[in-house]
């Protein structure tokens, strides 16, 4: 089923947009529908605690829960107290929460960077191919200026671009640098160090 089959009978075209960004638009939401459609159970419960536990709501009630506990255990309105001072029931009880709240919000953000790293890849696969498929029409329109016979301007930075990219080539180069860069600071640290001293 396409996009524009999935599209409500009442939804009217924004006439501010092109076709093509809408149905983009239709894209992207259908896609964020269906991974949420297809979470399992375990993660559907993992994402409620853990956005429950994100809202103010849950901060004002353990307050109130921690009010309502320490005057009752310190002998507020005549009540006999059940877990007095130092409070080792409710130190248990706030640590197994801790506990099973962390690994929650730990699941979540394992099943959110899951997501992130599959957008990431359909990100650097589009990218690559616009600038397979720009590198290709730069090469076109260099022949077809040839054949013309139209001046041939000796631009370098035209051809670095007419030059196909190799992610990897780019990758082990962003590496280098950051590697002499760190080189650089770590050698600079020691100079000032020296001087120091």
């Amino acid at each position: 089923m396409t996009a524009d089959t999935e599209r409500e009978p009442d939804d009217q075209d924004n006439p501010a947009l092109a076709d093509i960004v809408e149905r983009n638009i239709r894209t992207i939401i259908s896609l964020r529908q269906t991974a949420a459609r297809d979470r399992s159970v375990q993660d559907r419960i993992a994402d409620v605690i853990t956005d429950f536990s994100g809202r103010t709501v849950f901060v004002y009630l353990h307050i109130v829960w921690f009010g309502v506990w320490l005057v009752v255990n310190l002998g507020g309105f005549g009540l006999r107290p059940f877990d007095p001072y130092p409070f080792g029931l409710l130190t248990m009880i706030v640590s197994l929460e801790a506990i099973f709240l962390s690994t929650f919000v730990l699941i979540s953000q394992n099943r959110l960077s899951q997501e992130a790293e599959r957008r990431a890849d359909l990100d650097l696969h589009i990218g690559l191919l616009s600038e397979h498929e720009l590198t290709r029409a730069l090469k076109m329109l260099d022949a077809i200026q040839h054949k013309l016979g139209i001046a041939h301007d000796d631009d370098r930075e035209l051809v670095d671009l007419e030059m196909e990219t190799r992610p990897e080539e780019v990758l082990a180069e962003i590496e280098r640098v950051e590697k002499r860069s760190l080189e650089r600071l770590a050698a600079a640290r020691t100079k000032m160090r020296s001087q120091v001293k």
